[in-house]
């Protein structure tokens, strides 16, 4: 397929970010080259016959969300449109890439096979990171901590105090953090993060958990080898360890549905159990003293507090794509309250149908899938089932990440947007009569689950915030 070398390109840029690390690549739009070439691609292959088109029950509510969420910013700050928008752009053109240019079980295993080798890459420097020394970092005071690495100087320390003792530069912050590789370093005494849209701990602990899926897919989709199974449980330490080490406990408890989600689709409800209990140890190891990690829950809610005032002061259009800062200090820390507020209830639906149908896809799969010969004419029905599953089970774990983090325009989650209907389309290449459709009964329960997160949050933001 011509396709896969830009989405293998845009899959390793977009975690990697190498220009990060290298600095004679920001001069190169890399992420813009690898688009057209994306582009190009998806093109030769139509002309070559290699794809066709085809839609994916996910194409016109991921049309819908973007160009509603498009509508909001004209409205409200028209001057200010094109960097909102172009952002999102980017999110739904991952989607549209992954979706309608990997048509095959083949391309999906190596466009998969590439997001595990990323998620392999990151957490691998997280745990490197959380394992290095601690140094003193001058902190680069045009930039917060969050958003920067800083610079090491070199010097050992145990806090931050020793720090600001003995050789310092006048009128420098210092910060006493890991030292990793590529550049990176630990935040707020000792969190490990990688870079770019992974510079934020929670994210990178999200991104591993969400991950380790696709190493259970790979593994079983394939004739099992001992190579296979030593990246399963390589993966599976490396996402384990990283997620400790951010102290994280969205990020753990996105570890924990992922094994839940295969604990109940193996075992059944004593399945659920113990993969709970499996993934539960990890909760006790965030590392956070509980000062601090009360802290940072009021701070959250306050957050979703601010989201719901927003959004009932604008309840239709929302504030406009992009402009929740504007409004808040802080971002929402919940991606269904970022759209609520940002796009009003008819955003907040859009985005909630989007999810729901990336989990509606492998469900039906699943449920109509079954052995070794398929049912209901779908061939390689094996390999639909456990790519099914591994896509269920990255979603369980995203619909419960995401409702920490302000994740609705995140490249990662756009990404896996995109390979589930990238498993709509290889399932479809082999039986065309296979259809995932969303109906009355399907907006109905989604429409409701929206109101109920709604209420529940308001009811408890208020208890907690009274």
């Amino acid at each position: 397929m011509m396709a896969l070398p830009g989405i293998l390109s845009l899959v390793v840029f977009i975690y990697a970010r190498p220009q990060e690390s290298f600095a004679r690549l920001r001069a190169i739009p890399l992420l813009y080259v690898f688009f057209a070439l994306a582009l190009l691609g998806v093109v030769l292959d139509l002309r070559l016959r290699n794809t066709q088109l085809r839609s994916t029950p996910l194409l016109p509510w991921v049309a819908a969300f973007f160009v509603w969420s498009a509508f909001t910013i004209v409205i409200r700050s028209p001057n200010a449109a094109l960097g909102p928008i172009s952002e999102l752009a980017i999110c739904v053109s991952l989607y549209l890439l992954i979706a309608h240019g990997v048509q095959s079980f083949r391309a999906l295993h190596i466009v998969a096979g590439a997001v595990l080798s990323m998620v392999i890459l990151v957490c691998f420097v997280g745990v490197h990171q959380g394992l290095s020394p601690m140094q003193c970092v001058v902190v680069d005071q045009s930039k917060p901590t969050e958003t920067s690495a800083g610079t090491p100087d070199g010097r050992p320390c145990d806090s931050i105090r020793s720090c600001y003792a003995g050789d310092v530069e006048p009128g420098a912050d210092y910060a006493c953090e890991h030292i990793g590789l590529l550049g990176t370093t630990s935040v707020g005494g000792g969190r490990v993060r990688y870079l770019g849209v992974l510079q934020d701990p929670n994210e990178l602990s999200l991104a591993g958990a969400v991950g380790l899926p696709l190493a259970f897919a790979l593994g079983a989709s394939r004739k099992r080898t001992l190579a296979r199974g030593a990246v399963s449980v390589l993966t599976f330490a490396l996402v384990a360890l990283c997620a400790v080490l951010t102290a994280s406990r969205g990020g753990q408890l996105v570890f924990l549905a992922v094994l839940a989600a295969y604990g109940f689709k193996r075992f059944g409800v004593k399945g659920f159990v113990l993969g709970v209990l499996l993934a539960a140890p990890l909760l006790t190891l965030s590392g956070r003293n509980s000062e601090e990690a009360s802290s940072s829950t009021f701070e959250r809610i306050d957050c979703w507090a601010s989201a719901l005032s927003i959004w009932r002061s604008h309840p239709l259009l929302g504030v406009g794509l992009g402009r929740f800062t504007e409004y808040n200090f802080m971002t929402a820390h919940n991606s269904y309250l970022l759209a609520l507020s940002e796009l009003g209830f008819p955003g907040m639906l859009l985005f909630s149908i989007v999810l729901y149908l990336c989990a509606k896809i492998p469900f039906v799969i699943l449920r109509g899938v079954s052995g070794d010969h398929g049912s209901e004419g779908v061939a390689g029905a094996r390999i639909a089932s456990t790519w099914a599953m591994g896509v269920m089970a990255a979603f369980a774990g995203l619909a419960l990440g995401i409702f920490f983090l302000s994740f609705t325009y995140h490249y990662v989650l756009w990404i896996y947007v995109g390979l589930s209907g990238a498993l709509y389309s290889a399932v479809r290449a082999h039986d065309t009569s296979f259809k995932v459709r969303f109906g009355m009964a399907d907006l109905a329960a989604v429409f409701a689950v929206d109101l109920a997160v709604i209420g529940l949050v308001y009811v408890y933001a208020r208890s907690v915030l009274a």
